[in-house]
């Protein structure tokens, strides 16, 4: 694994070049006449490229995508702005009516993250017990605390839950390769599978009529009010989007510190995160904003904008992804897949009780294990209209995942040799 020193390109301008380079190639070849590209695309998503091959780069040393700073831009910067835009344009009573099936297919993932980690344990047990052994800070089952807190709710979750049980660095930088890679993968299935969602759906027989009407319904504002954009709409799209950004930003960097440093109870919650607040207002602006005029810049292209955003950003998150990471420590991320094993299984199988759409599927396990910054990413995967749904649900991981990361590590606890 490349690290700052020995990568080949340390400059974060050139980084950005070749990530821009790179979305330029694939959506050029995606929308080419070729049969040959046409072939390709059909099976390998567009969207999942866009995150495979940025992690080429770090896995053979050309970038070092942790200490680039393109992913921290990226996310605090064009996300919040690309969600504004998303939210701006969202029909609030369409999503109402999308109904309770995607709320219970999230709490299904976060049961299965909880459950998923003492059962990984305990099949580890039985077949080769030195791996989930150790002792004191390091001992395995308290660095999967940190992992469980990232897949319920996200990096504060994380955090929080490395200061509550201990965690030793050696055991948490472990971890944290094993909790990104796992995940990307896991991602890299579902948007796999969001290519080919119609199919799958048409298989189980799920009811995909409400996500239909609310697809239906965007486009047809978007036909209705559609106009050639000038200059002028560009440059309102932008002041708006990063304008609320900023403010956000101004908002988080007081309410983070004043909670953490005034509630005790806070950090349980992610409410001292800076981070958590800057999506929660970003996201609410732009959810009020939908109910004004404001709404009409979806007219000249603002959700096209929002997701050369979101592009940008999938890109900066597949720098992270190393690759060649799984031969260092193997036995690590067999515990990481038999523990996601659980969560999609559990995933699968409820959804096909309740005859639920892939979308809430994909989109529920996603907002608990990626949280915001990719949820919405998986939810454009079938429709950009349906990014909103993806933070909705990410948002209430937020609140839920130190509460249940917590449970599930007094349950490893329990089960550890």
């Amino acid at each position: 694994m490349a690290d700052a020193h020995t990568a080949l390109i340390t400059n974060d301008a050139v980084v950005f070049g070749l990530l821009a380079v790179i979305l330029g190639f694939i959506f050029k070849t995606s929308n080419s006449q070729n049969s040959a590209l046409k072939k390709f695309y059909k099976y390998v998503p567009a969207l999942l490229l866009c995150y495979f091959l940025p992690s080429l780069l770090n896995t053979f040393g050309i970038v070092d995508g942790h200490s680039s700073n393109v992913y921290f831009v990226a996310s605090r910067y064009l996300l919040p702005a690309c969600l504004i835009l998303l939210t701006i344009s969202i029909d609030l009573k369409a999503i109402i009516n999308l109904g309770p099936k995607a709320l219970i297919m999230f709490l299904t993932g976060t049961v299965g993250i909880v459950i998923g980690g003492p059962l990984a344990i305990l099949v580890m047990s039985a077949v080769y017990p030195e791996a989930v052994g150790g002792h004191g800070p390091d001992a395995v089952w308290r660095g999967m605390t940190t992992i469980a807190g990232s897949w319920i709710g996200g990096g504060a979750n994380q955090a929080s839950m490395k200061e509550m049980f201990e965690v030793g660095g050696d055991i948490f930088s472990a971890m944290v390769t094993v909790d990104v890679i796992v995940a990307n993968l896991w991602m890299a299935v579902l948007l796999l599978m969001a290519a080919n969602h119609k199919a799958i759906d048409a298989k189980t027989g799920a009811d995909t009529s409400a996500i239909e009407e609310l697809k239906n319904r965007v486009e047809k504002y978007q036909a209705e009010h559609a106009r050639m954009p000038t200059m002028n709409d560009y440059m309102m799209i932008i002041a708006i989007a990063f304008g609320i950004t900023g403010l956000a930003h101004f908002c988080a960097d007081f309410l983070g510190p004043y909670f953490g440093a005034n509630f005790p109870w806070a950090q349980e919650y992610s409410l001292n995160s800076k981070f958590f607040w800057l999506i929660v207002i970003s996201t609410t602006i732009g959810i009020t904003l939908s109910f004004t005029k404001v709404r009409h810049i979806e007219a000249f292209g603002a959700s096209k904008v929002a997701s050369c955003f979101l592009y940008i950003l999938v890109a900066s998150i597949g720098l992270h992804m190393n690759i060649t990471a799984i031969v260092e420590s193997p036995m690590y991320f067999v515990i990481g897949l038999i523990w996601m094993l659980t969560h999609a299984s559990l995933m699968l199988i409820v959804a096909k009780i309740i005859k639920a759409p892939l979308f809430y599927m994909a989109v529920g396990s996603q907002a608990n294990v990626g949280g915001a910054a990719s949820a919405p990413v998986v939810a454009s995967a079938f429709h950009p209209s349906l990014a909103p749904v993806g933070v909705l649900l990410a948002v209430l991981g937020y609140g839920v995942g130190t509460y249940m990361a917590y449970i599930c590590g007094l349950m490893m606890q329990a089960v550890a040799p």
